[in-house]
């Protein structure tokens, strides 16, 4: 069963396992949870190695309460904020996954100082504005501020129901417009087969943000779930890379 704190009124879900550190904290990406394939594998990669690690729900996502439509970027970053305090875990690894990405970009350009390291799976940052705004036709847009959302295909299942709110608070969590210091190791990956995040974000991702040691490893054939067992195992290098880089 995981543990649990409440933030504006939502209990939060998490599962954090105490070892050495820093810590290594997964976040999750857009409607998914922290049951995962790569959460739990990272988690058990964790776990044999002594390492701390955490992984967490944000509102309206897996084991946490609220309603997902009622979400904004802004509300996750803060969740994941307030669940990575909550442990007290010292200097964190973020490991962002898809939004979590965004999400982990977010933090470290709040909290420079308790970032060790950063490693991304298929990041999107921004993507309410790059991704779903600037894909909307006319009449969609003239949907969303008529009804306050709309529905979109996924390929996961039930269509995404894309608010208005989601959409409008997202612009003020942009990190692509300014400067994006990133003052620890960073490793990025995507796969070229990824039909969410495409290879073009990822190499913008590269060219904008500023990093001592930052690298990007394109995976060819890898679509967005990056969970075969060669992603897994190059996600547990990239953190090994980026811990191991504490000590060099």
């Amino acid at each position: 069963m995981p543990d649990f704190i409440t933030r504006a009124g939502n209990a939060l879900a998490y599962h954090y396992t105490p070892g050495q550190g820093p810590c290594v904290v997964f976040l999750g990406g857009f409607k998914s949870d922290m049951e995962g394939t790569k959460a739990i594998a990272l988690e058990e990669w964790a776990r044999a190695a002594g390492r701390a690690f955490l992984r967490l729900d944000y509102s309206g996502h897996g084991q946490s309460g609220g309603a997902f439509e009622d979400g904004c970027i802004g509300d996750w970053f803060q969740d994941a904020e307030a669940v990575i305090a909550a442990v007290d875990a010292g200097p964190v690894v973020l490991v962002g996954s898809s939004m979590g990405g965004w999400i982990s970009l977010l933090l470290a350009r709040a909290h420079p100082d308790r970032i060790a390291g950063l490693v991304t799976i298929a990041a999107a940052p921004d993507f309410t504005e790059d991704g779903y705004w600037a894909s909307f036709d006319a009449d969609q847009r003239d949907t969303l501020a008529r009804d306050g959302q709309i529905a979109v295909p996924s390929d996961y299942g039930d269509p995404y129901i894309i608010t208005r709110h989601l959409i409008e608070e997202g612009r003020a969590r942009l990190v692509l417009r300014d400067p994006l210091s990133l003052p620890f190791p960073v490793r990025m990956m995507q796969g070229t087969a990824d039909a969410a995040v495409s290879t073009q974000t990822a190499l913008r991702l590269l060219d904008h943000a500023d990093s001592p040691d930052m690298r990007l490893t394109l995976v060819d054939g890898a679509d967005h779930r990056f969970s075969d067992d060669a992603c897994l195992r190059l996600i547990e290098r990239s953190v090994t890379e980026v811990l191991d880089a504490q000590n060099a």
